[in-house]
């Protein structure tokens, strides 16, 4: 059994990107495979309040003790067999946690989104001046191993690491499973929906006049789950809910159609495609922006649409009124996802990563004078 310490920035089943990537993975594993210690950065009440405006005192100080258990967590690095870090073990400032824990045992970095950039959630803007992108390369370069979320990550990555991986993001097909629909009654509304967070949910403003107009014309609904402070002024029905785990099947599985809009930006095209994912693995037929990995997973019109001009949008959407169409588009997306991206796929993957950077490091250690 390998032993592996976890630095990850959010408490456990709180955020979608680590849920679908190393947790969901490690649950997947055979009994005794991995011995997880996951340490998180920052504290669930913080975390509560991270992507809020405001509360820049419970910020800094939540930050301030992730800080400690930082520290602590370098002088039990040598307990470990491994060390795998997701995305960084700390926001700000150049990187010093991940090259003191590459000193004590195999650092495995994993990262799904094009943190090198320095991206920063609008909540938190003030401190885009102290997160220090340019740390990224030094972590690749000190991991023994590195994974990546899609080929776009690890075209970057390969140029400060000899050893990238790409393990995409992926959904658990035994539990995100499609629900049983009842058929639509004449006249009932079509449930558009979108699943995120405040941080992505900007997004959602680059199809805002396709939304409209879809409103206005079209016998559907909009429900947006995941930043109740989303609006979109002078349109009717659109529902915003926070985002809760205990009715995350049951809210997704009420879509009768999942949208994913991207802007054509460098950060969207390291995107992983995670909302799409999901939508289809519960059957959800998809329209998506056609940025990124999203022209990999959708085939148009076979397992799903890609949408980029407001037009496009507009008739995509139009277009799933029919029944037939939905479930054409359901049926195949489903078998995308268990063919290609199902968790039960590549939690394997994940393991041979973490085992060949132990590996590895024995081998090097070994042959040192």
């Amino acid at each position: 059994m390998l032993r592996v310490t976890c630095l990850v920035p959010y408490p456990r089943e709180m955020a979608g990107g680590q849920r679908f990537r190393f947790e969901q993975w490690v649950s997947l594993l055979p009994p005794g495979a991995l011995d997880m210690h996951v340490r998180p950065l920052w504290d669930p009440t913080t975390y509560g309040v991270l992507y809020d405006k405001g509360h820049l005192g419970r910020k800094a100080s939540g930050l301030m003790a992730g800080l400690g258990r930082r520290i602590a967590d370098i002088a039990r690095a040598q307990r470990a067999d491994a060390i795998f870090v997701y995305r960084e073990a700390f926001p700000l400032g150049p990187a010093f946690v991940e090259p003191l824990a590459a000193r004590r045992v195999p650092l495995v970095y994993d990262f799904d989104d094009a943190v090198y950039l320095g991206d920063t959630s609008r909540a938190n803007s003030f401190a885009r001046h102290l997160k220090w992108p340019s740390k990224v390369a030094r972590i690749v370069r000190d991991a023994a191993v590195v994974t990546a979320g899609n080929a776009h990550l690890a075209s970057w990555a390969a140029g400060h690491a000899s050893d990238v991986r790409v393990i995409p993001t992926t959904i658990d097909v035994e539990r995100y499973r499609p629900p049983l629909r009842s058929p639509r009654r004449p006249g009932e509304m079509l449930r558009i929906g979108w699943y995120g967070s405040p941080t992505t949910s900007p997004h959602l403003r680059s199809v805002a006049g396709a939304l409209r107009r879809a409103l206005d014309e079209l016998p559907v609904e909009l429900v947006v789950v995941g930043d109740p402070g989303f609006r979109l002024p002078g349109a009717p029905r659109v529902t915003v809910r926070p985002w809760d785990p205990k009715t995350e099947l049951a809210e997704v599985g009420a879509f009768d159609i999942g949208i994913m809009p991207l802007p054509d930006d460098e950060w969207s095209r390291a995107k992983c495609g995670f909302k799409a994912l999901l939508y289809m693995s519960m059957g959800v037929p998809t329209v998506a922006s056609p940025v990124g990995v999203n022209s990999e997973i959708i085939e148009h019109g076979r397992n799903g649409l890609l949408a980029t001009a407001e037009a496009e949008w507009l008739e995509s959407l139009g277009s799933l009124v029919d029944e037939g169409l939905r479930h054409r588009l359901a049926v195949a997306g489903r078998e995308t996802v268990v063919e290609r991206y199902s968790a039960q796929r590549w939690a394997p993957t994940f393991l041979e990563a973490i085992g060949d950077a132990v590996a590895k490091c024995a081998r090097q250690s070994h042959r040192a004078p």
